[in-house]
């Protein structure tokens, strides 16, 4: 009786809260911030809005990956029901009803890179399709509120969503999508007044966007054929937001392992859990099958190779302690002593060994490590063929051999991981070789760079010839990103995935924690790939940046909200989190209504960005 007594109490007491909770003003929880911190800051949109800022340019968002809802149009009998219904975004009810379904139905063909037979998954379209990723996990949804404020509706917005899973280039093979918003653009300028549009492409986004400033301009039927001086017609400014501009570190963890920091630790947490046979669960084996044949994926494959990102015994950045860098986000020193500060707390780093196999070989020499190469390794045959069909991976062809070849080679760099995933899974990169590229081009005037495959990689094309566009590169700093790895054997090689982060390897002095090394950055994008660009490689006329346009670094240093109630807060540099950042909102809806670069007080700088730009030796 007395629990059962104390059952009701309990149910009485979640009923009343729940009708408190719902009979509460929205306002409710500014006040309580408010009288814990203050009163807040005006949004950017009504801020602007008193200074009697208006609508001029009309604005393009372009979502990145993951961000953007994907619908089902046609699918097998398990998607009975679900006929435009969101398999990606929204709730995500399907994957936790019908797993294998869902993913069967995320999953594209892995030879083609297309649709499977008899499956139909696109994107969805208007602001809806990326505003929220889920309930209440905003992504472009602040910013639009933002525009609206001072005059924005979608006359004069618009969402250019793609099927960020497909080749930037398939997405016009397919569905058209580069026509689309090449027509979209040339509308919304020729109704807003003969105005230029600004673009705000977020995170991979920003790759599908220069990929397109190629393709607009290139003669059909490769491109669009909009001629040589379209971008100078129709664009004002590219304000790229978190852009990886020369690919992730974490792209590299995803594709070799299916798993990154945060996987990496949740394993070490919960040992088997993500590995386990048990009621078909295989957890990362399943996330590998269906996401090696995103081929979009590719695209953040580190770009540059060992000039960009450092060889065995070097690489641009240092090492110093983020703890250190986040207090001194005091207002109360200048950006300058900031980073004179921070620079001499500085440790040497091993950054240009991406994946090392044990701690001892990330902290050797060069010449004190014994390699034996495994690209001449013969694969052997692996009984996971025909007991692990289920969560078939490439690497199941490969056997034993191989997978001792690689963990016998040791260390690579960023130019040997290319050639290392070209070794593990063969068939994922044949796909994306034809449509991706990662070098650096000797010369950018030889034919072969008018081809699509190089347009994304900013060291293998040129910028358009537009001397009056303004590109920006928005990003956060401050917080640890990854950057490297120390790996290990996985312990059963025959139906897992056989390598993952080892989670024991750590040296706090050498910013390793938990088998990752991290440097500044976003959390996902690091300094280097966000900046570098603007920074040195397009900074002034380059081969790269051939008429001189203008550029900006915008660098927000990392605030974490002071309480629950300010939920992710509005001063964070964190991938997503930024697209709520008052700064950042304030800078972009300025540039929208008119200001310039230059009116915005030029760069705004808290990292060493120029200082490791200048440790890079590129021909420009």
């Amino acid at each position: 009786m007395a629990t059962i007594r104390r059952r009701k109490a309990a149910e009485n007491i979640w009923w009343v809260l729940l009708f408190l909770y719902n009979a509460m003003p929205a306002s409710f929880p500014q006040y309580v911030t408010e009288a814990i911190t203050g009163p807040l800051p005006d949004p950017p949109g009504i801020k602007l809005k008193k200074e009697g800022v208006s609508v001029k340019h009309p604005v393009v968002f372009v979502p990145g990956i993951v961000t953007g809802g994907l619908e089902l149009w046609e699918g097998h009998h398990c998607a009975d029901g679900l006929f435009r219904k969101r398999l990606w975004g929204g709730t995500f009810g399907e994957v936790y009803k019908r797993p294998f379904c869902w993913m069967k139905h995320m999953s594209l063909d892995n030879e083609t890179g297309l649709d499977p037979s008899g499956i139909r998954v696109r994107p969805v379209t208007g602001l809806v399709a990326a505003d929220y990723f889920a309930p209440g996990y905003f992504v472009w949804a602040v910013l639009i509120a933002n525009l609206a404020r001072v005059g924005y509706e979608e006359k004069n917005m618009y969402m250019a969503a793609y099927d960020w899973r497909i080749s930037f280039q398939n997405t016009e093979v397919r569905d058209q999508t580069l026509s689309r918003i090449k027509s979209n653009i040339e509308l919304m300028v020729a109704t807003n007044g003969g105005n230029k549009a600004v673009i705000l492409p977020h995170s991979m986004g920003v790759l599908y966007f220069l990929h397109f400033m190629k393709w607009v301009e290139a003669p059909a039927p490769m491109g669009g054929g909009g001629g040589p001086d379209w971008c100078a017609k129709h664009i004002k400014a590219v304000m790229n937001i978190g852009g990886p501009f020369l690919g992730v570190p974490k792209a590299v963890a995803g594709l070799f392992s299916s798993e990154a920091k945060d996987v990496a630790v949740a394993r070490a947490i919960a040992p088997g859990f993500l590995d386990n046979d048990i009621f078909r669960l295989q957890t990362l084996q399943h996330a590998m099958k269906m996401t090696r044949t995103w081929d979009s994926t590719m695209s953040m494959i580190p770009k540059g190779g060992d000039t960009i990102w450092g060889a065995h015994n070097w690489s641009p950045e240092d090492c110093y302690n983020l703890k250190e860098s986040q207090r001194n986000n005091d207002t109360q020193i200048s950006s300058e002593e900031r980073i004179e500060k921070l620079s001499s707390q500085s440790k040497s780093a091993h950054y240009g060994k991406m994946i090392s196999f044990g701690k001892d070989v990330a902290d050797a020499h060069s010449s004190e490590i014994e390699r034996i190469d495994f690209r001449d390794a013969i694969k052997g045959n692996n009984i996971a063929n025909s007991t692990c069909r289920d969560v078939w991976t490439e690497y199941h062809d490969m056997g034993i051999e191989g997978i001792r070849a690689v963990a016998d080679y040791k260390v690579y760099t960023a130019e040997e991981v290319v050639d290392l995933l070209h070794f593990v899974a063969p068939k994922m990169m044949k796909r994306g070789s034809a449509h991706f590229s990662f070098g650096i081009a000797d010369n950018l005037d030889d034919p072969m760079y008018n081809h699509y495959k190089y347009w994304s990689n900013p060291l293998e094309t040129k910028l358009p010839n537009a001397p009056d566009m303004e590109i920006f590169s928005l990003y956060g700093v401050g917080i640890p990103t990854e950057r490297a790895y120390v790996y290990k054997l996985s312990p059963a090689a025959e139906c897992y995935i056989p390598f993952q982060i080892d989670t024991k390897a750590n040296d706090e002095e050498n910013c390793l924690k938990d088998g990752v090394y991290s440097v500044d950055g976003d959390e996902t994008v690091p300094v280097l790939s966000a900046g570098f660009m603007c920074a040195k490689g397009w900074r002034g006329k380059t081969r790269f940046n051939p008429s001189g346009i203008r550029t900006y670094i915008r660098e927000y240093d990392h605030s974490p909200p002071s309480n629950l109630l300010e939920g992710r807060g509005t001063q964070s540099g964190a991938h997503v989190d930024i697209m709520g950042n008052f700064a950042l909102i304030e800078d972009v809806l300025r540039v929208a209504t008119g200001a310039s670069g230059k009116d915005l007080g030029g760069d705004q700088v808290h990292s060493d960005i120029f200082k490791w730009s200048e440790k890079i030796n590129l021909r420009l």
